[in-house]
């Protein structure tokens, strides 16, 4: 164990440790295809995606509003703060005969780092049908507060499993 933190899972050939991740957080351009798909509709699908990278924590993975179903988000009220990029806003994620509330968040006026983000939508893949990343059906990140998107490419331990929080 490294300063009260796990010690990191082997990472393989074209594996990406989360623990390599930095703090503060790194923003990128995703060169694949992102999609999200909730109640039998894809409603989002882009390859203008943006990742946030920061230590302990699967990507969290951005889609700009161009590329997403219209009247698939509905204001949640309420939102977070995040030291880095600043504060969010909450969406209700709403499908032909379900809604799933909270399931999405947005920084409308991010900080100047994370600029790019401004408006980009992230969804919580645990309370969708499916998000993938490519081909790849990606796995919720632990713990239903982080919305990292988990694939085969990525290795833990993640922050969100129980006995995290103090990480």
């Amino acid at each position: 164990m490294l300063r009260g933190h796990p010690d990191p899972d082997p990472a393989g050939p074209g594996q990406e440790s989360v623990w390599d991740y930095p703090r503060p957080p790194r923003l990128e351009p995703v060169p694949e295809r992102l999609r999200v798909v909730f109640d039998g509709t894809t409603i989002a699908d882009t390859m203008r995606g943006w990742r946030v990278l920061e230590t302990s924590h699967p990507p969290s993975y951005y889609l700009p509003p161009d590329d997403i179903l219209p009247g698939s988000l509905a204001p949640a009220g309420g939102g977070s703060l995040c030291e880095w990029k600043g504060r969010s806003l909450y969406y209700d994620v709403v499908g032909r005969t379900r809604r799933a509330e909270r399931a999405a968040w947005a920084y409308p006026r991010p900080t100047a780092a994370f600029a790019a983000l401004a408006g980009h939508v992230a969804f919580y893949a645990g309370a969708m049908e499916a998000c993938f990343v490519g081909d790849e059906r990606v796995t919720p990140q632990p713990g239903g507060f982080y919305g990292g998107w988990i694939t085969r490419r990525i290795v833990g331990p993640f922050k969100g499993e129980p006995g995290t929080m103090g990480w």
